[in-house]
């Protein structure tokens, strides 16, 4: 099928609506599949590690076993699509999907922060989940989504200086989530914001400069993995790039009524004190590593746009100061619904071309 490239755009607007906004239109599924590390890890860490990471009492500042001050990305996300995935420490049975995100996990196979517990790095998440549906003859279900988010903890806490190897395992794990043996439909991956601007970056002996540059690194690095992936015509691959997010996201501040792009909410004193600012929701930052609430929710609503990829104009260069994170993003996912649809082809940075469904 000959291709033809168009350019699809989010703009800031819809961050600054409610994410309940687009939810009339989102595409239905029935499962809800997360690998990742702490900014997708609901409480699966806090479980695994008895309750004591993130800081649990006296320090109950962290929200239920959550690595930020409230409701994470996809919880919002979930929400949207009537779905709450099982929690893989959870032994509920996982009817809506299973979040396998652990805080610290690395792109490997173990954790980068806690490696005196068993905890799965992302590749060992997927393959894991791989060799469930091995033993029980199963493939992936194609109306389920599989959302992907990993890198950062390899450059914070294993002192990555080289992306080769983080890029190899991310690699390695989406082509085994994609494979035709484990045969992933609908997948969500998202790149790395800017490492050298979180808080964390001026601390720890840490040198912002080589964070942004691996960043970058690492962001070309999966792009090029997206690019070939992105030829298999069964894959819908839905790309959230979380480093222009960010970068908008900074450069908007006032608009979204986000005052600190810099410092964290949440500051520890002691292993067992720590200071609180008045108003969270003001902050980009939760702690020197995590966004807050409200930084999640313009991550649920950037991915939310990235699944309803609508086709708009190219913007002008005035405009295109305002470009959301997601711009032409996505492949969106197939619809069973009975509206009649419009199938174009969106462009994505980095070259990667895929199908984009919306409704006509």
């Amino acid at each position: 099928m000959k291709k033809q490239f168009v350019q699809a755009g989010f703009f800031l607007l819809p961050l600054m609506l409610p994410i309940k906004a687009n939810a009339a239109s989102i595409t239905t599924f029935n499962q809800l599949y997360v690998f990742g590390d702490s900014l997708s890890d609901r409480r699966n860490t806090y479980n695994a590690s008895g309750q004591t990471y993130p800081p649990g009492p006296p320090i109950a500042n962290y929200a239920d076993g959550r690595f930020s001050n409230g409701p994470l990305w996809v919880e919002d996300l979930g929400d949207e699509l009537n779905l709450q995935p099982t929690l893989f420490t959870n032994p509920v049975d996982p009817t809506e999907g299973i979040n396998f995100a652990f805080g610290g996990a690395s792109t490997g196979l173990g954790n980068a922060v806690r490696p005196d517990l068993p905890l799965p790095g992302v590749l060992a998440q997927v393959l894991g989940y791989a060799d469930s549906l091995k033993q029980s003859n199963q493939k992936a279900n194609p109306n389920a989504l599989y959302t992907f988010w990993a890198g950062a903890n390899d450059f914070l806490f294993l002192d990555e200086t080289d992306v080769t190897t983080p890029a190899q395992y991310v690699s390695q794990a989406l082509n085994v989530l994609a494979s035709d043996t484990v045969g992933v439909k609908n997948l969500m991956v998202f790149n790395l914001p800017d490492l050298g601007k979180l808080p964390a970056a001026k601390i720890g002996g840490r040198d912002p400069n080589k964070l942004s540059l691996a960043t970058k690194s690492f962001n070309s690095a999966l792009e090029q993995t997206l690019n070939i992936l992105s030829q298999k015509p069964d894959l819908n691959i839905v790309y959230v790039d979380a480093y222009s997010l960010f970068e908008q996201t900074i450069a908007n501040k006032d608009k979204l009524g986000i005052k600190n792009i810099s410092d964290a909410c949440l500051t520890f004193t002691s292993e067992t004190t720590s200071i609180t600012c008045s108003n969270p929701d003001e902050y980009l930052f939760w702690d020197e590593y995590h966004p807050t609430a409200a930084t999640h929710k313009l991550i649920a609503t950037s991915a939310l746009n990235a699944l309803e990829a609508k086709s708009v104009p190219e913007p002008s260069p005035a405009l295109g100061t305002l470009a959301i994170a997601a711009w032409g993003t996505a492949a969106a996912i197939r619809r069973k619904r009975k509206q009649p649809q419009l199938t174009i082809v969106g462009r994505v940075p980095g070259g990667l071309s895929t199908h984009i469904k919306v409704e006509s």
